[in-house]
């Protein structure tokens, strides 16, 4: 198991097998999935599926989404990490998409700001990226203001699957 970053409270490591249960009550929750495409998984299957899609991303990128642990609990909070789209979206390709998820029990802790911050901070230092986009439905203003702390701006909205989207982004500190 690789463990990526350490943060105060959090570990961010690969994401394994072993987290299908986790995966399964985050995607699970149609709460969870709001802002998703009100498209909750059904089954631990889907979820299993999910990891072995991200697994396959670290080989074929070298980079995928995180599993995110509590360190003083040991348990699986959800993921966070940068995730290479290949595929064109608001006329880009071949960017790094900022992302987090999280179990609604870990919600309002400070997680997403605490792991976008460290995941920020390995893209421009470890990865040395120019710059690092966040996608964010218009109306999930939990997702916009945790991409605005860690300092993504917003350039533009766009269409994405029938839904309006801000297009964030940040560029390395020179």
């Amino acid at each position: 198991m690789k463990i990526f970053i350490e943060t105060d409270r959090l570990i961010l490591r690969e994401l394994l097998p072993t987290d299908a249960d986790g995966m399964f009550e985050m995607d699970g929750d149609p709460e969870v999935h709001l802002y998703l495409g009100n498209n909750p998984v059904k089954s631990i299957e889907q979820s299993i599926a999910e990891i072995e899609f991200i697994r396959k991303q670290y080989i074929e990128n070298g980079i995928g989404r995180w599993a995110v642990i509590e360190k003083s609990t040991g348990n699986f909070v959800g993921w966070s990490g940068l995730k290479l789209i290949k595929e064109s979206t608001n006329n880009h390709i071949n960017y790094y998409d900022l992302g987090y998820r999280f179990s609604k029990r870990f919600w309002g802790k400070g997680y997403a700001t605490e792991t976008a911050m460290a995941v920020r901070d390995y893209g421009f230092n470890e990865l040395n990226l120019h710059e690092i986009i966040g996608i964010a439905d218009i109306d999930n203003l939990g997702s916009i203001h945790v991409l605005e702390k860690v300092g993504l701006k917003r350039i533009s909205t766009f269409d994405y699957r029938g839904i309006k989207h801000h297009w964030m982004k940040i560029e390395k500190p020179i």
